[in-house]
């Protein structure tokens, strides 16, 4: 069983900052085949890849990958690779983990890498004070060690994602020397990994500056210099991109994509991302009418929105495991049908002329057309027989209502799950003790509680699969859509999108 307290609740429940607009007027960087300039669609609250509510924003992990390195490491497709682990598994029983460090590595300070390193981070992730929002997950390991470069831990409490957390988020190592030499507060000041890039400037809110380490032990990137210009603005982005002010955006609005694209000295990319695009349900008020759930479902025409709203960038989804996830059933259908929803609300005597009524809450500007689309579902859901009040916010207020489980009756939020596992989808979504869930009902605890600790691989997702049929059923979630990422930059680079929507500099390369 997955046990959650309150606090972790209310360390878990915040999974990111949008913070700060930009002073161009005080940014000058020389454009150079040397330097790669990034306006970015977020700002950076803090350089501790593990702890506090940055470490949990899917966005910011770009910049987490450039300075530090994960236990494991992913490629673009979503497949695993080895990190600052070369090897790792379980024994027969799975009452243990066992990983091979890797050899020769060298912090960005000089000093020498080693195991020391990856059982302090750890143990450092998994206690309770630690601050880090997925502690519930680092704790499952423990009675660490190591001989040679092979650590070994006794398994604590069973769970079957624990690798796939190391390529995920928080999953960094940190220095353990240095950083009990200079303390939490020093590390803000002067961040150390052993990533591809190394801390060289920053400033809140405007940029961060990042140097090529010199000394890295993988693939040497093909930039001396990387700078983020944290541009919350998608309007912003674009001048940028076009003005030749950056030489690389992303999340910008699909028309705008199409139009730049199409300009002499602008290419661009996209690819489906691991994000999608969905609305949550609060078990309050009407929406524990089952008519009122299903109906709010079948009255969305999600094609008409990829097409006419999204310029056709975008998948149609009805579950929340997306094609790329593990558990992904393309059997499972609810379906656009508004004369079933008119039916569904009739039952429970609803129509245009006696609607249901609620409120449904949307960030702005967060992802392309999100507050658009939100305004097209309340017109598609009036024909039928709901009317609903939109009550616009930032996505950091969602994650304090979400971890507080005051969330409106509907609320959108765009869900991520990079390592494509069903318990960081379907799981941590819709689990009621989960700090990220807002649906807890006795029923659905009781299908996703057992599945936690399931040894038995093929019987762990088959169970998902089916958990995600039985909620669809249900109407307990309106997943809507798999996001496609847009990216734009100039001429003669050439980029490798990837699916988890990171734009790593390393997947940057000069033409």
């Amino acid at each position: 069983m997955f046990n959650f307290t309150r606090r972790q609740a209310l360390l878990a429940g915040a999974a990111g900052l949008i913070a700060g607009t930009l002073p161009l007027s005080r940014l000058s960087f020389a454009q150079s085949g040397d330097t790669l300039t990034i306006a970015y669609n977020v700002n950076l609250p803090s350089f501790d890849p593990t702890v506090g509510v940055s470490a949990v924003n899917p966005t910011i992990q770009a910049i987490y990958r450039s300075i530090f390195d994960q236990y494991i490491g992913q490629k673009p497709d979503l497949s695993f690779e080895p990190g600052l682990l070369t090897d790792w598994g379980w024994n027969d029983d799975k009452t243990q983990i066992w990983m091979d460090v890797r050899e020769g590595v060298k912090w960005h300070d000089g000093s020498d890498f080693g195991p020391q390193d990856v059982v302090w981070s750890l143990e450092r992730a998994g206690r309770e004070d630690s601050g880090n929002p997925i502690q519930f997950i680092w704790s499952t390991i423990g009675n660490f060690q190591v001989d040679g470069n092979r650590i070994t831990a006794d398994v604590l409490r069973f769970e079957p994602t624990i690798f796939m957390w190391m390529a995920f988020l928080t999953g960094y190592v940190l220095p353990k020397a240095y950083y009990e030499k200079v303390g939490a507060e020093g590390f803000e000041r002067h961040p150390v990994g052993t990533g591809p890039y190394m801390f060289d400037a920053y400033e809140g809110n405007a940029f961060l500056r990042l140097k090529a380490n010199p000394h890295y032990w993988g693939s040497k990137p093909d930039f001396e210099t990387v700078v983020f210009k944290f541009v919350p603005d998608a309007t912003t982005r674009v001048a940028e991109i076009e003005s030749g002010s950056s030489d690389i955006t992303l999340e910008i609005p699909y028309e705008e994509y199409d139009r730049l694209v199409a300009k002499d000295g602008l290419d661009g990319v996209t690819t489906p991302v691991s994000d999608i695009a969905m609305l949550f349900i609060n078990n309050v008020g009407p929406m524990l009418d089952r008519n009122v759930r299903l109906a709010a479902h079948h009255a969305i025409d999600k094609q008409a929105i990829v097409d006419r709203l999204l310029s056709g960038y975008g998948v149609p989804i009805d579950t929340l495991e997306a094609p790329q996830y593990a558990a992904f059933d393309e059997t499972i259908k609810v379906g656009y049908d508004p004369d079933k929803a008119k039916a569904l609300l009739a039952a429970s005597g609803y129509s245009p002329e006696n609607p249901v009524k609620f409120t449904i809450q949307t960030t702005r500007g967060f992802k392309p057309k999100d507050y658009e689309m939100i305004q097209a579902i309340v017109g598609m859901w009036r024909r039928v027989g709901i009317e609903a009040e939109i009550e616009v916010y930032e996505v950091a207020k969602h994650f304090e209502l979400r971890a507080a489980d005051q969330l409106a009756p509907v609320a959108f939020y765009n869900w991520g799950n990079a390592i494509g596992d069903p318990t960081t989808s379907t799981g941590f979504a819709m689990f009621g003790p989960s700090p990220h869930s807002v649906w807890d009902t006795d029923d659905l605890d009781a299908k996703i509680g057992p599945l936690w600790g399931e040894k038995d691989e093929a019987k762990r997702i088959q169970g998902w699969k089916d958990v995600s049929r039985y909620i669809a059923e249900n109407g307990y979630v309106i997943p809507l859509i798999q996001y496609v990422q847009p990216i734009v930059f100039r001429e003669g680079l050439k980029v490798t999108p990837n699916v988890s929507g990171a734009l790593q500099p390393t997947l940057v390369r000069k033409g």
